[in-house]
């Protein structure tokens, strides 16, 4: 009982630390968010609202700013900064709409391209790296390996460009307006996915090759263990805890990433929603989105965090 307990309370610090050290980052991004949106030349509520065809009167032009800003820069700091722990994310300058509406309009399609191209190169990078790492011809293997040092330099504007030249005009395989929902998604997802996989490949090569020289490994091919059952059942399972880290990381890749992919196919969802607020100076939509990235960017890595004292049992007993 008295080890139970203090196994208890051992994954409860870790619990608590873990979550505690999420939200220090998600406070960091926004302030750094908030601080550089404030330094950004021009004024967005004049060249919104100082147009003659709007027929403002300066008064209204100057309640307006009083909403947006206030006065006291900290003032405003905390007021923005209490609005966000209570999920108020203002309203947008461009259309006077709530943000958390047009968040809401744009994140289910970015969430499904995100998950599918995350998912896609998690594919991409094992295939490579376990047919690389286990070839038996030396010129394969090259090959393979050096994918992902092509992969990871390929721009993803000039993919997804590339991609509609190819399937879209050239073979006529995927149409470029209209189709089905499925068919708009094939060639967004190829272009976000390609890049992502590139340093999940790197990783997890090089973590298989280091495991496959532990002791271990002859041990069990001497039992006579087949070549592919100990790097699926032994190697594999060592190797994914390094892969794992990289994939968290590279999940902020899909973020950015998403920005040129759907500015390039034309999908409404957060990347082409940060393009028009860039545009227009929309400093409450460009700020709700700087938070949400980063906290889709820390939830992942929070969720990592916490599945490998389960998968690595030395983790386990050392926390």
């Amino acid at each position: 009982m008295v080890l139970l307990r203090v196994e208890v309370a051992a994954v409860t610090r870790y619990l608590l630390s873990r979550v505690g050290q999420a939200a220090l980052v998600l406070w960091a991004a926004f302030t750094a968010g908030y601080l550089l949106l404030q330094l950004l030349p021009g004024d967005a509520i004049l060249i919104k609202f100082q147009n003659p065809e709007l027929g403002l009167s300066p008064g209204q032009i100057a309640e307006i700013r009083s909403y947006y800003a206030p006065g006291s820069p900290f003032l405003d700091y905390l007021r923005t900064l209490t609005g966000f722990l209570h999920g108020s994310f203002g309203y947008s300058i461009d259309t006077g709409t709530p943000v958390v509406e047009r968040l809401g309009e744009a994140l289910p399609e970015t969430a499904r391209l995100a998950s599918a191209a995350f998912l896609l190169a998690l594919v991409i990078a094992v295939v490579i790296a376990f047919a690389g790492s286990h070839s038996r011809t030396s010129w394969i293997r090259g090959a393979l390996l050096s994918v992902p040092s092509l992969l990871v330099a390929v721009p993803a504007f000039w993919l997804g460009i590339l991609l509609i030249q190819v399937f879209s005009f050239r073979l006529r395989l995927m149409p470029v307006i209209g189709g089905s929902e499925l068919q708009q998604l094939v060639l967004p997802v190829l272009t976000l996915a390609v890049p992502v996989s590139a340093p999940i490949a790197q990783v997890l090569a090089s973590s298989i090759d280091e495991v496959s020289t532990q002791p271990f490994v002859p041990v069990v091919a001497a039992k006579g263990a087949s070549r592919w059952w100990i790097l699926w059942r032994h190697v594999a399972r060592n190797a994914v805890l390094p892969t794992m880290t990289v994939a968290g990381l590279t999940f902020g890749e899909l973020v950015a990433g998403s920005v040129v992919t759907e500015t390039v196919f034309g999908r409404n969802g957060i990347g082409r929603l940060t393009e028009q607020a860039v545009n227009a100076q929309d400093t409450p939509v460009l700020l709700a989105v700087v938070v949400l990235a980063a906290g889709a960017f820390v939830l992942v890595n929070l969720v990592v965090d916490l599945l490998f004292p389960v998968l690595d049992p030395r983790l386990r007993a050392a926390s």
